[in-house]
Parts: structure tokens; C-alpha cells; sequence
């Protein structure tokens, strides 16, 4: 249409309809199973390794041995192979409460303040003599010790540092600090808004986080539990400390932390000695109020869910609840294990059998490696390792590729498989749905499969085109969150027409999808449907499928004959 004419011509605007709307908002993994330390029943992000070490912990002693969870070494393959953030839900057995600590006045007469570790068990318990250098001789480097510092009367203001707690004086190890403290609740500066109040609890009787406290908790490691001596408005009208506070400020010293409860329960089975009654110290049922909570997808975001420790031949109940409730979120895969280290292809491929679902995918058998903590070598079920496959994939590929093969699916931290498979098991377990891992001499050692435990054959019984419709989801979902109230016109309908149409014309450009079609109009938004107070549309989507099934013809011709 030409605007810019007044007599007789041409007019050549340019249109520009080639900006592409952001992608979805990206979510990682997420992990169910007992760590050394942290929150109990708090899922926690975490970002790298060695964020999850500092406040998740790393290997564990039991007896006179040492041990690493099966939630740390999922973890360390997650990252190490690209992932980018986990949602970490630790479980533990028995009762486990806070250590906690409490500050001096300066007049030295009663206390000031009192700190609560984050983490939970008796491993948090620094309190003890101290030797040369103020070494702790319980201080450890999972647990903590603080220090105040710069108290000064004149300005009512402190310093505290949370240091590791198996530092020295002379070679301190500070894990935060916070500067200018103090302890007027009117001041923007006062210990509880700085460092956060907020105390965290699961309620299973209505399966929620429950919070107490009025400050957000800005410290990882620490919350102030309560504040027992406060300093209302510290200063006169002159702007001098009030005689009254000047005996208020904390005393510059150093204390540890103590009266956590909680440990591992004694005769904990590790590694391929988890069996029907003790997995790594715990039982299936201390599963059960995180499978529950991270059922909720609007509190909880995640596109994989690994239970490492759980495998179905022996904790169904648990299994099949976390199978359900994917299937039910919608928006993620589940990573089962099958069966115990001792069991057998056929007994694995009888535990396949109870399971039908897209949205779950499993791989067999298990793996020796390299424990990431402890550098013995151990053997570990297939989802420690198909994890970090997965976060590769996402990395190199895209969500829809297959998460399999030389090209994505290669496990190079993994030193053998359990069972080296012939062509008639991979076969056999592939029939079954189940993702062999396979060895070859020129390759190594790879995932060699990308099939869902969905039974009927379908294109959703491939985790690529599992995944792809998660992602399409996920990202449709969040521009039709928006439309929600608005009118139902066709500039609506267009507002969501022209931002879908650029994102899936890149799928498809990057091989995602065949081909697709997006009907929302007065075809299927008839007045009746609007009378409804409904919009509705259509998406047909041809995903593109990975040739898994080569067939190469050599035919073999006379001396002189022509090549078709």
C-alpha cells in the first residue's frame, strides 16, 4: 500500500517480517537422592559442580570407608558434559535439624544474635577446642565457623564472615562476608534483610514449601535465626549513638556452630551393593515427599528427572509414581533405572514390561567408572551416565536429536559396561524399549538407542521426538499464557499466529520438523466457541525422524557392464 506518494509513482516500502522471537525460557535437570549435606527436602538450584559441592557436599564416610552418593556422580556428568542448571532435592532417613550459634554483646553479657546453618545433620556440628592457629579440631571443609569483625560503638555497625570450618587464622578461608552490619530493624543494613531470615519447610500434609521468616535468605550457607538485642533508631537527633545501645554492637570474636542432629544410618549400601532394603542408607519411601513435591510443574521447572539409587525392580511404588507424575506435568522425560546391578538382561526386560509411557526412557546395563570424589573405580546404574548424554546432546545438537550414537551419544568417563552386548541382546533389548549401551572396538563405548518405554509404535516412541514436542510445548504454552483475558479478535489470534510461525519455520530450518501448519481462524473459532469464552487453534506438526536403520545394497556386476 503506498504511504508516501502524492503524485503518480512507485512507492517500494520494506516490510521486515523476519525477527524471530526469543526461544523458551531454557530449564535443566533435576535430582531426587541423598547428599552429604544440605537443605533437607528444600529443592536448591544449582549451577556447576562445584557450586553443588559447596552446598550439597562431596563424598561421604560410612564405617571406615569412603563413599560418593549416586546424586553426585549424576551431577558431575550432568555438568561436565554441558549442563547448565539442576534442581537438587536432597532425601535423607530420620530426623536431621540445623546447628546453630549465637553472638556476644560487646558489654559481653548476653547474647547479640543467633546464626542457623542452611545445611542440615550433625555434620554441620563445628563446636569444639580450638589449637594452634584456631584450628577447629571438629572444624571440617562441610562445615562452617563465623567472625565478627570492625564492631564499632560510634557507627552501631559490624562486620561477619562465614568462614569453611577447617581454616586457620593465618590462612582463613571466607565463604561470604558481609560488611556494615547492625542491628536497628529501621536500617537497611540490619543483619536479618542483609543475610535473610526465611526458614524453609516441607508440609507433606498439603505437599508445599512452607516459609516463616520476613527476609529472603541472600547467604548460602547461613540465616539469622533471631536477632535477641535490637537498636532502634541508633542515633540521637545530633546524630550520636545513644548511650543506651553503645554496649549493643557484637563483640569481635569467632564461633562455631553445634547441636545439629541426624547422620547415615549405619551399614549403608553403596555402588552395586544397593539392594531391596538399603540404598545408600535409606529406603524408598524416604523418596516419596520429593517425588510428590516435584510434581508441581508451576513451582518446579525442569526437562529431565533422575532418581539415581532408584530402580523399579525393587522400588516400583516409587518408580511408577515418578512415571505418572511426568507423564502428568508434561513437560519433561524421566530417566528410569530398571533393575540391580545383579540382575539379568531377561529379568531387566520383564521390569520394561511394566511401564508404557512417552515420557520415561531407559537404558541398561550398568557401568564401571571412575568415582569423581574418591577415584575408585565402581559401578554405577546407566542414569549417572545417560544424564550428561542427554545435557551433551543438548549442547552439541539440538533438544530434538537423538541423545544416541558415535555423534552425541558417546560415554568416554565410562570404562566398561556391565554386560558387553552381542547384536542379538542389543536386539532383544531395543524390541523391549530399552536403550542398550553398547561397546565397539573402534568407538568405544555409546549409547546406542533413543526409544521411549511407550509400547505403541508411534513417532513418541523416539526420545528426540519426545523431547521436541516438550520443547514446542513449553514454548507455545508460555505465548498462550499471554493471551490469557485478552479478546478474542483476529488481532489476537495474529499476535499469537505471528509468533509461533517464525519459531517453528526455525525448527524446521534447523531439522526439527518436516513440515507444520497452524489453523487458528473462524474455522475452528466459530461464534459459538466464543461465546464460550474460548480460543482455539490447531498445530500440526511432521516431526523429523533419525535414521537409525541403514541399508547399503552392494551388487556386485560382470567386467563391463554399465552402472545403472
Amino acid at each position: 500500500m503506498a504511504n508516501n506518494l502524492i503524485s503518480p509513482g512507485v512507492d517500494l516500502p520494506e516490510l521486515d517480517q523476519s525477527f524471530l522471537p526469543p526461544g523458551p525460557i531454557r530449564v535443566g535437570a533435576a535430582i531426587i537422592g541423598p547428599t552429604t549435606k544440605g537443605p533437607v527436602e528444600i529443592p536448591t538450584i544449582v549451577t556447576s559442580y562445584q557450586n553443588f559441592k559447596s552446598i550439597f557436599g562431596g563424598a561421604v564416610n560410612s564405617g571406615s570407608d569412603n563413599y560418593t552418593y549416586l546424586t553426585n556422580i549424576a551431577a558431575y556428568n550432568y555438568f561436565q558434559n554441558g549442563g547448565t542448571s539442576l534442581l537438587v532435592a536432597r532425601v535423607v532417613s530420620g530426623s536431621y535439624t540445623p546447628a546453630s550459634s549465637s553472638a556476644v554483646l560487646d558489654s559481653n553479657t548476653s547474647s547479640s544474635f543467633v546464626l542457623e546453618t542452611i545445611s542440615e545433620g550433625i555434620i554441620m556440628n563445628s563446636a569444639g577446642a580450638e589449637g594452634t592457629n584456631n584450628v577447629l579440631v571438629n572444624g571440617t571443609k562441610d562445615n562452617i565457623r563465623w567472625e565478627i569483625t570492625n564492631s564499632n560503638t560510634g557507627s552501631g555497625t559490624f562486620a561477619l564472615q562465614i568462614r569453611r570450618g577447617d581454616d586457620r587464622s593465618n590462612d582463613k578461608t571466607v565463604l561470604e562476608a558481609f560488611a556494615n552490619l547492625t542491628l536497628d530493624p529501621n536500617s537497611d543494613n540490619f543483619i536479618s534483610k542483609v543475610i535473610g531470615d526465611q526458614k524453609l519447610n516441607y508440609n507433606s500434609s498439603n505437599n508445599q514449601i512452607e516459609i516463616s521468616g520476613s527476609y529472603p535468605n541472600a547467604s548460602r550457607y547461613v540465616r539469622v535465626k533471631q536477632v535477641d538485642t535490637t537498636t532502634y533508631n541508633y542515633f540521637d537527633n545530633n546524630g550520636t549513638a545513644k548511650s543506651i545501645f553503645t554496649g549493643s554492637i557484637p563483640l569481635n570474636a569467632s564461633g562455631t556452630f553445634g547441636g545439629a542432629e541426624g547422620t547415615l544410618k549405619a551399614g549403608a549400601n553403596f555402588y552395586e551393593n544397593i539392594n531391596s532394603s538399603n540404598t545408600q542408607g535409606l529406603v524408598g519411601g524416604n523418596y516419596d515427599n520429593m517425588i510428590s513435591l516435584l510434581s508441581n510443574k508451576d513451582d518446579y521447572q525442569f526437562n529431565i528427572l533422575l532418581t539415581p539409587g532408584l530402580y523399579r525392580e525393587n522400588y516400583s511404588s516409587q518408580v511408577s509414581t515418578a512415571v505418572s507424575n511426568t507423564q502428568n506435568r508434561g513437560d519433561s522425560i524421566y530417566i528410569v533405572d530398571l533393575s540391580a546391578y545383579s540382575s539379568t538382561l531377561t529379568s531387566t526386560i520383564s521390569q520394561a514390561s511394566g511401564i508404557n509411557s512417552s515420557y520415561a526412557a531407559t537404558y541398561w546395563p550398568w557401568v564401571k567408572i571412575s568415582d569423581p570424589e574418591i577415584g575408585k573405580r565402581v559401578w554405577v546404574p546407566a542414569s549417572t551416565v545417560v544424564a550428561g548424554v542427554y545435557a551433551f546432546n543438548d549442547r552439541a545438537g539440538n533438544i530434538w536429536s537423538a541423545p544416541a550414537g558415535v555423534q552425541r551419544g558417546g560415554l568416554s568417563n565410562v570404562l566398561a559396561p556391565k554386560q558387553k552386548l552381542s547384536q542379538a541382546n542389543r536386539d532383544e533389548l531395543y524390541s523391549n524399549n530399552i536403550n542398550p549401551i553398547a561397546q565397539f572396538p573402534r568407538t568405544g563405548i555409546v549409547v546406542f538407542g533413543q526409544k521411549t518405554l511407550q509400547k505403541a509404535p508411534s513417532a513418541l516412541d523416539r526420545v528426540g521426538v519426545r523431547r521436541l514436542l516438550i520443547e514446542l510445548k513449553s514454548y507455545i504454552g508460555q505465548i498462550a499464557d499471554t493471551l490469557v483475558f485478552e479478546q478474542n479478535t483476529i488481532a489476537t489470534r495474529n499476535k499469537f499466529l505471528n509468533e509461533v510461525n517464525p519459531y517453528l519455520e526455525t525448527i524446521q530450518q534447523k531439522g526439527g520438523l518436516y513440515a507444520y501448519k497452524i489453523i487458528m481462524d473462524d474455522t475452528n473459532n466459530t461464534p459459538d466457541i466464543i461465546d464460550r469464552n474460548q480460543l482455539v487453534g490447531q498445530i500440526y506438526i511432521q516431526p523429523s525422524r533419525t535414521a537409525e536403520f541403514i541399508t547399503l545394497d552392494f551388487i556386485v556386476q560382470r567386467t563391463g557392464a554399465e552402472f545403472p
